[in-house]
């Protein structure tokens, strides 16, 4: 081993290495380490973030250790010199002995200077238009905005760190977290903050994979401050993008950075969500947005009215307060229509025009939808019998008649998707997630499958 130097030694390591992974996972993770120096039995690698070591650690810790047995010898240790700007916190040492691995205190590393370029300025992806002036505030909502409030004042430095936002749709969420962005951007204009939908950072992180770029990808999240994640329950059964955002969440929460999630329902209730993130989730505040009340739907409204210079008899702004119950969005889209209708037909707004857009536009206090009424409707609709949708067939019409029912039954029902699941057909839960995704991209591109979702959910109201 004396004749080869440290660099031809790690080349033998990468040589086993390549072996045991993808080739995708061995240009990822190990191509880009660089091995500095070998000393006293302990190898000095360089790697390029504090989340390359994590992830190493977490994932290749036993074949790391093999490599370097086998190569080096029995009981070398591996020391990692991670590249770090000067917010992070200081390098990490690792030991691997036969049996188990254990942090160690700092060694320091005598390096080259490092001249690190200022980042660039930063899209936060905020809508303006949802801030805390617009977001108005009631029984259902008092505690979820005053966290917010808090956080927005002095991000990362409240315990609502994470701060995890949930509750049904249009209760409020994305306008209280956009809130949250525009106001630390107002007091604290140098922070680099990003609001990003769950589904947008999935696309970005499978571009990533795709084009080798994974590191690129890490590193632009780890320089964010303020990071608001939209609909965290999108990651569900998506293993690759959690262990991804598991180790960007460790990284910001433990530099002091500031993390907003918000979901449709609490941490506990995310179905195809690993553990160890449901965990953090909770490790600060978890604050639910209910559904609005009467009083605070009046408001809603009352403020809408006033903002955009509308004139709107009360007993019509009653008559929407004490039947549109669900979503404030639905609120704004019923006077948005009233006013189109108005205008269009040149005539005044009334009860009876409030009560012709409300029942084609919202489900009015109807009874709650069963699982056996979604079956009847949709095997009606597809020509396909109830059998058909219980059995293990594969036959196209099929197929997409049992995840239209599984994806109604999810926006209709207060199931969970394993309870689904089983009811139709007794798939487990992750079959109707994976149905729920894939009836969700069939309606954000295919028009007519639009309209035929459309004709669908008339035949309930037609039953209702």
């Amino acid at each position: 081993m004396s004749e080869l130097n440290h660099v031809e030694l790690w080349n033998r390591c990468l040589d086993i290495i390549r072996d045991n992974v993808s080739e995708q996972a061995y240009k990822t993770w190990f191509l880009p380490i660089v091995p500095l120096e070998f000393t006293d039995k302990t190898l000095l690698v360089r790697v390029p973030t504090q989340f390359f070591y994590e992830f190493l650690e977490d994932k290749y810790i036993d074949l790391l250790r093999k490599a370097l047995y086998k190569v080096f010898g029995e009981g070398t240790q591996l020391m990692y010199d991670v590249v770090v700007n000067k917010s992070s916190r200081p390098e990490q040492t690792v030991q691997m002995e036969s049996s188990k691995r254990s942090i160690l205190p700092i060694k320091q590393v005598e390096t080259a200077k490092i001249s690190v370029a200022p980042l660039p300025d930063l899209d936060p992806h905020l809508n303006p238009n949802y801030n805390f002036d617009t977001f108005i505030e009631g029984v259902s909502n008092k505690l979820s905005r005053s966290v917010a409030e808090a956080v927005a004042q002095n991000p990362a430095k409240t315990i609502f760190n994470p701060l995890f936002l949930y509750g049904a749709s249009g209760v409020g969420k994305t306008h209280l977290a956009n809130a949250i962005g525009t106001r630390i951007k107002e007091l604290y204009p140098e922070k680099r903050v990003l609001y990003v939908s769950a589904h947008l950072f999935q696309v970005q992180y499978t571009d990533s994979v795709r084009n080798n770029t994974t590191n690129d990808f890490i590193n632009f999240y780890q320089h964010i401050d303020v990071l608001i994640i939209d609909d965290i329950q999108e990651f569900a059964g998506l293993t690759k993008t959690q262990n991804t955002f598991f180790h960007i969440f460790n990284q910001l929460h433990q530099n002091g950075k500031q993390l907003i999630l918000t979901s449709d329902r609490a941490p506990v209730l995310l179905q195809g969500m690993e553990e160890r993130l449901i965990t953090r989730f909770k490790w600060g505040m978890v604050a639910e947005l209910e559904k609005p009340t009467i009083e605070l739907r009046r408001n809603i409204l009352m403020n809408k009215i006033h903002r955009d210079g509308l004139v709107i008899p009360m007993e019509v702004v009653d008559f929407i307060a004490e039947n549109v119950n669900e979503s404030v969005r639905d609120l704004e889209g019923i006077v948005v229509s009233l006013l189109a209708h108005a205008n269009v037909y040149n005539r005044d707004i009334d009860l009876d025009l409030a009560k012709r857009i409300i029942s084609k536009v919202v489900h009015c206090e109807n009874k709650p939808v069963s699982i056996d009424e979604i079956i009847a409707v949709i095997c009606n609709h597809f020509g396909v019998s109830t059998q058909d949708l219980y059995s293990k067939t594969r036959k196209s019409e099929v197929v997409q008649a049992r995840q239209v029912a599984m994806y109604l039954a999810k926006q209709m029902t207060e199931l969970s998707a394993a309870k689904i699941g089983t009811l139709i057909g007794n798939k487990d839960h992750a079959t109707v997630l994976h149905a729920c995704k894939t009836v969700k991209a069939q309606l954000e591109v295919n028009k007519a499958f639009q309209q035929e979702m459309r004709e669908i959910r008339q035949e309930f109201k037609r039953q209702a």
